[in-house]
């Protein structure tokens, strides 16, 4: 709790105990709940901290005369100062000045500039000696800056180790920073970067030795360090090279055979032509050079096809009758087909894209798990799968109306996508609950995942028409290597969800 938050705690217990505002009333209040809060504030220890400084028969006058209060200690003193002689008075004064200066020299010091501002403002005016408005002024400043403190941002710290916020040399002492060369590499995304350019170009899939070597480096990034991980990369590259260059064979040759038939169709076609003419000789004499001199590049093979397609454009005037009457039709029935072609692209996007939340829809992501399923039966490549529910989401269609609640998982999806990596698969499984297939992960990673979700979820602020909606996720998540089958896997995920939802919302199961 910071100081702002004790300070609001404070106005809103005097408004309901309709107290007067005194500062000894507010001074009391606030003590009382910085308490309760278990926040040490040097204010609410009382005089204890001024009577130890004073000399012993002072310190017994004020036991003595019950001073309880700064406000009663500072009426006491001015009472002995007038009754002082003014030597004694003008050394006591000299004292008072000394030791304020020696508390903001001592304040100077800390990590926190405007409390070191301040303090080096207050030595100034001590040291020039200023009025009673300056030290007004600067009494001021001081309950300014107590009022305002805010520590908050020593939270941050809590992932390295405890946080004292009372006493910051512990909590620095206490930070685990020890990290080796090593694990300031971002290895993960080294890898992944690395498995991406493994896959081949042109090839549909890679080789077994590449499988292998990717991996291997998945289950072991440090890996990519050794000098046997430099030669079996190298070797990969080289059958990735191989594999294109394979597939680029398969394709010309594919390509050849197309030009055989078209040469062997348009040959054909202008020897049974009763108006062949010199040009379309020609066009026959080009074809059959074609097919003696079969180009090797889809580069030369595009040129010689649209040189011959060119020539036959600028020559050849008209077959038949019948292309003319059919031609019309045939442009028809080619836009048809491409507005068909179309629609059908537009209808196959939807039925795999959920309309509300532009993720996965349930079909989408059951095709997707059958595919992690084949791999796994082929590879033993093990995955997790993460069933993801928002808690209490009726109260909120109940509370705000659904339109807040479609805003709701809109905003969801966007964390949930945000958070997800390229290779896995996040959809909306129905209603408020979500799957996640984290492909290539352990149990151990993706509760990792599952966490930072959830933590995203819990600080981030969901607003509809001004008004914030508190939002909570609970998380089941399981692997595959755990469960006999697929379907027993999608359930076990389910259970842990169950498990998550019984033991108060908001977590990831199993813990």
């Amino acid at each position: 709790m910071t100081i702002h938050q004790i300070v609001r705690n404070t106005v809103e217990k005097l408004k309901a105990e309709g107290k007067t505002w005194t500062p000894d009333v507010y001074a009391e209040t606030f003590c009382s709940e910085a308490k309760k809060a278990g926040f040490s504030v040097e204010d609410c220890s009382g005089i204890d901290r001024y009577v130890s400084l004073f000399d012993k028969k002072t310190a017994e006058e004020i036991k003595k005369y019950r001073v309880r209060t700064t406000a009663e200690l500072i009426r006491f003193l001015i009472s002995k100062l007038s009754r002082m002689n003014p030597n004694e008075a003008t050394v006591l004064v000299e004292l008072f000045s000394a030791l304020a200066k020696k508390m903001a020299q001592s304040i100077d010091l800390l990590h926190n500039p405007d409390a070191s501002a301040l303090a080096k403002k207050t030595i100034t005016i001590l040291e020039s000696q200023g009025g009673s408005t300056q030290i007004e002024l600067l009494k001021q400043a001081w309950t300014n800056f107590l009022t305002v403190y805010d520590d908050s941002f020593l939270m941050k710290l809590t992932d390295f180790g405890p946080v004292d916020s009372a006493n910051l040399r512990r909590t620095i002492e206490g930070l685990n920073l020890h990290k080796s060369a090593d694990q300031g590499v971002d290895y993960d995304k080294t890898i992944r970067l690395l498995v991406s350019s493994l896959v081949p170009s042109i090839a549909p899939t890679m080789d077994n030795a590449t499988i292998e070597l990717t991996q291997k480096l998945s289950d072991n990034p440090e890996y990519i360090a050794s000098d046997e991980c430099e030669k079996e990369l190298k070797i990969a590259i080289a059958m990735r090279i191989a594999l294109d260059k394979r597939s680029v064979e398969e394709m010309v040759n594919a390509l050849d055979i197309l030009l055989e038939k078209l040469s062997a169709q348009l040959i054909e076609l202008i020897e049974r032509s009763e108006n062949s003419s010199s040009e379309i000789r020609e066009v026959k004499r080009d074809l059959e050079a074609l097919e003696s001199n079969k180009p090797t590049d889809f580069k030369t093979a595009h040129k010689r096809l649209y040189t011959i397609a060119s020539t036959l454009e600028e020559k050849v005037e008209v077959l038949s009758k019948d292309l003319k009457i059919h031609n019309e039709k045939v442009v028809q029935m080619g836009k048809k087909i491409a507005t068909l072609e179309v629609e059908l692209a537009q209808a196959t996007q939807a039925s795999r894209e959920d309309f509300l939340t532009k993720l996965f829809n349930k079909r989408a992501i059951e095709e997707h798990l059958n595919l992690k399923e084949a791999e796994y039966e082929r590879h033993g490549h093990s995955f997790c799968v993460a069933m993801l529910d928002l808690d209490h989401f009726k109260a909120v269609n109940d509370t705000y109306g659904h339109d807040a609640g479609d805003a709701v998982l809109i905003a969801f999806a966007k964390i949930l996508k945000l958070e997800a990596r390229t290779s896995d698969v996040v959809g909306r499984y129905g209603g408020e609950e979500f799957m996640a297939i984290l492909g290539e992960t352990d149990l151990s990673g993706a509760k990792v995942f599952c966490e930072k979700v959830r933590a995203h979820v819990e600080q981030a602020h969901f607003m509809y028409q001004g008004q914030r909606i508190a939002v909570s996720l609970s998380i089941g998540v399981a692997e595959r290597s755990d469960y006999p089958s697929l379907k027993a896997l999608v359930n076990g995920s389910d259970e842990r969800l169950y498990d998550a939802k019984h033991k108060g919302r908001n977590r990831v199961e199993p813990a």
